[in-house]
């Protein structure tokens, strides 16, 4: 796979999700959840937001995402964010250049 692979992938993901997402929760999460909710007396759908956010970065700064993006598509976050693979600018590729260059959070 690709790095236009995973920008399909991404695109096609992004169009499954809604607004709101409908969980079913095992008992182990709905314990957690209701204490986060205890704990920082917030709603359970920022508490949610705030995990993924949390997650994504934990994902990203521990390499993990690298990992299983090189695994899938023979790509990391950082070729992704560039536009451009590695290996194609060692050869003297360009990179696509697109009018929003903040591609972390392109819907």
């Amino acid at each position: 796979m690709t790095l236009d692979d995973l920008n399909d992938a991404l695109a096609d993901h992004a169009g499954e999700l809604d607004d709101e997402l409908v969980l079913s929760l095992d008992r182990e999460t709905r314990q957690e959840l209701a204490f986060l909710l205890a704990a920082f007396d917030g709603d359970a759908g920022e508490l949610v937001r705030r995990g993924v956010h949390t997650l994504f970065r934990s994902a990203v700064d521990t390499g993990d995402l690298d990992f299983h993006l090189r695994g899938a598509y023979d790509v990391t976050y950082d070729e992704y964010l560039a536009g451009i693979t590695y290996d194609d600018a060692a050869r003297g590729g360009r990179a696509d250049r697109r009018q929003d260059d903040d591609r972390r959070y392109r819907q």
